[in-house]
């Protein structure tokens, strides 16, 4: 799939926008404050479901009391999105969905300039950033991710109750070892796959022979469902007393190692946007072997944040891509 347009109404600051994509590379150039990012935001909406930096209610503009995105593909098909205050609904092929249709998710990579701070970042945004990643190389990350999410806030909010006992939280906890294993597993595999070629991806665009490495870090190795509901059920007595769920994969985190040192610290500012370029690229080539598809490159606010040699090496390496670029200067 190619975009061929984007059209916004009472989206964010734009009134009414139109972008006609090219094959390619398409830029947007305006000043900050323009609503370039609000543009990606909206392809990121139709093509993944969902927004990349906020909920619905705020995406509204101002003053107004709904918004509508449509996008068409090279192909003449249409994918519309309506917020009305209340509800966000879908339109696929004169069809209404709440939620967009797995088989109309087309899969992005989304390049900001907060990327380049993943490293030094709270391990909740690298949680988030590998979260997403994943949801796109397979259907039943995101399906477990979620039921995961919905048990561990169900189980806190009931950590919370005056009248709690441990019958109340037995489903719950079952939830929880059963997704919590599941999507370990997953960010195990997947992490390992990243690592096999991170580091010579990341010698290609250095040209040295530095490592890198990404350090899965989880309290559930060496665990198995029934000793991870072992292991809530211990910890209930604490889990009170704190009022959330103290053990779980909620917890995980990924540390770069550059050179078998933390790369936050070691690695220079140059040094790191190499690692997450070449993570970048990872991605993108973990996407087309596992969907047997190109995905679309969003570029939001990157290129001042590069040198000219990384410049290059990003438009070389996603060359094959359709790539949608906003900036405040010519690229």
């Amino acid at each position: 799939m190619i975009i061929k347009t984007i059209k916004l109404n009472n989206f964010r600051n734009h009134s009414s926008f139109i972008l006609e994509c090219k094959d390619e590379t398409s830029l947007i150039l305006g000043e900050n404050g323009y609503g370039k990012t609000s543009v990606l935001e909206a392809i990121y909406i139709l093509t993944r479901g969902k927004s990349f930096r906020a909920t619905d209610p705020e995406i509204i503009k101002r003053g107004t009391e709904f918004y509508r995105i449509e996008l068409e593909y090279q192909t003449g098909e249409k994918s519309i999105a309506t917020f009305d205050g209340k509800t966000k609904t879908f339109i696929i092929l004169d069809k209404k969905t709440k939620r967009l249709p797995k088989n109309h998710k087309y899969p992005v990579i989304l390049f900001t300039p907060s990327d380049l701070n993943l490293i030094s970042h709270a391990p909740s945004r690298r949680r988030d950033y590998f979260d997403r990643i994943f949801s796109q190389f397979n259907e039943d990350y995101g399906v477990s991710l979620s039921k995961y999410n919905k048990a561990i806030k169900q189980r806190n909010e009931l950590l919370k109750a005056s009248n709690l006992t441990k019958d109340m939280l037995f489903s719950w906890n079952i939830m929880l070892a059963k997704y919590g294993i599941r999507l370990h597993d997953y960010r195990k595999s997947f992490t390992q796959e990243i690592n096999q070629v991170l580091t010579d991806t990341y010698r290609s665009i250095s040209k040295n022979q530095d490592e890198v490495y990404i350090n899965y870090k989880t309290e559930a190795n060496n665990t198995t469902e029934q000793t991870y509901l072992k292991k809530l059920e211990s910890t209930l007595d604490r889990d009170v007393i704190l009022g959330h769920t103290s053990f779980g994969v909620h917890h995980d985190d990924y540390i770069f190692e550059f050179n078998h040192k933390l790369a936050d610290g070691s690695a220079s500012r140059g040094e790191t946007r190499s690692i997450i370029l070449a993570l970048k690229f990872v991605e993108a080539k973990m996407i087309f072997k596992k969907l047997n598809k190109n995905p679309l490159i969003l570029l939001d606010d990157v290129f001042s944040e590069l040198d000219e040699t990384r410049r290059h090496c990003l438009i070389d390496n996603f060359k094959d891509n359709q790539v949608i670029i906003t900036s405040v200067e010519s690229v």
